[in-house]
């Protein structure tokens, strides 16, 4: 059976407004140094919002799916995107750092909660053939984002204000992502029913599952250093005497290199089996920290930079799949936002006691030992599962 034309007009979409969401996620850190010097804050401080809006979208996602069941995606990812524009339009007003918690932390949080589940749920429905393909190309929207946009931030700020730069890309938000929001709808009652009725655990058989608490012991341990260096290695690079533009880019390269970890990872993954590959990927994350531990310089930052989007795109692109794999498709996207929960923790944590660290010692060895070894046992905690019965994947 040949998908509708409209099938790949919804994958586009989804990639665009992923690109919009995690593109603004992640441009925290062309304004973190800002955020410090205006609020005169320690990193800790600044860090706590990058953590914040993180902690928000892993924890409300379930309830974004939820909306968009009732409402339709277009309507819980239309919410978002203003709740984004929003977040960042009252950052721009901001006069404490409290302010930014509550507008760029808790707008930004919310928003990607009510666009990231809807959106990507959105594409499985319209796919039978291709939809391994469908999915891997909208979910390089994050990707994209993340090279595209933090550059886009950083070049405002030097031109015009940070302040200004916040609107600018408020006003980005408003038009390219409402106008791919609006493009989203669910697939046709005849196109889900010909695929059939799934077959799976419930959320509430998963949660009885031991496969499904190794997995989330892997996802709880491996979140910290999966989110540290999107919120610091920008500033470390600043610390080695790195020009702003080149260590925001760091943040783009590590996009770069989830774009390539997102279709090579998955290569692998249908060769070795996907549950391997996810332990090996979080394995290869702890090992880059090494990396930027030994670095003293651009060329040895952008190395890590790389090796590490290459390990977390790959690890992001085999959690929905092996999810699948494991409990089947009858209760798939609760089972998978349960599992993101796990993500929370780690991603408000770690970069919030990042920072504390530094703030304390004046370096981010321990940092970086911590996340090497916090990496190692969620790579425990995955190859754990492949001694299961019944796994074959």
């Amino acid at each position: 059976m040949k998908e509708p034309r409209y099938a790949w007009v919804v994958v586009w979409a989804t990639f665009v407004c992923l690109a919009v969401i995690f593109g603004v996620a992640y441009s925290f850190a062309a304004f973190f140094a800002s955020f410090a010097a205006e609020f005169d804050a320690q990193r800790a401080d600044v860090a706590f919002v990058f953590g914040l809006s993180g902690l928000l979208y892993f924890l409300l996602g379930a309830g974004g799916g939820m909306l968009a069941d009732r409402f339709g995606p277009r309507a819980a990812a239309i919410a978002g995107m203003l709740c984004i524009a929003l977040g960042l339009a009252g950052s721009s007003l901001a006069g404490s750092l409290t302010l930014i918690y509550a507008t760029y932390g808790v707008g930004i949080g919310v928003g990607i909660a009510l666009v990231y589940t809807p959106a990507i749920a959105c594409v499985q429905p319209w796919f039978r053939q291709r939809r391994g393909l469908a999915a891997g190309i909208a979910s390089a929207g994050i990707g994209a984002g993340t090279v595209a946009v933090p550059l886009l931030a950083t070049a405002a700020i030097a031109a015009l204000d940070w302040r200004i730069a916040l609107r600018v890309l408020a006003i980005g938000v408003l038009i390219v992502g409402l106008g791919a929001a609006w493009l989203l709808k669910p697939a046709p009652a005849a196109q889900v029913a010909a695929g059939g009725r799934p077959t799976g655990e419930s959320l509430g058989q998963a949660l009885r599952d031991r496969r499904f608490w190794w997995l989330y012991a892997a996802v709880v341990l491996g979140a910290p250093g999966m989110f540290i260096p999107f919120a610091h290695v920008s500033a470390a690079a600043r610390d080695l005497g790195i020009d702003s533009a080149r260590a925001v880019g760091l943040v783009g390269l590590v996009g770069i290199g989830s774009l390539i970890g997102r279709f090579a990872i998955g290569a692998l993954a249908d060769r070795i089996g996907r549950l391997l590959t996810l332990t090996l990927a979080l394995a290869s994350m702890g090992l880059s920290f090494l990396m930027w531990w030994a670095a003293g310089g651009y060329p040895a930052l952008a190395v890590f930079a790389l090796w590490f989007g290459l390990s977390y795109g790959g690890i992001v692109s085999l959690l929905p799949a092996i999810c699948m794999d494991l409990f089947g498709a009858r209760a798939v996207a609760s089972i998978l936002g349960t599992l993101y929960t796990g993500a929370a923790a780690g991603n408000l944590l770690g970069p919030v006691v990042a920072g504390a660290v530094f703030d304390r010692s004046g370096s981010y060895a321990l940092v970086m030992w911590g996340s090497l070894a916090l990496s190692g046992l969620a790579a425990l905690a995955s190859a754990r599962l492949l001694g299961m019965r019944g796994n074959a994947y």
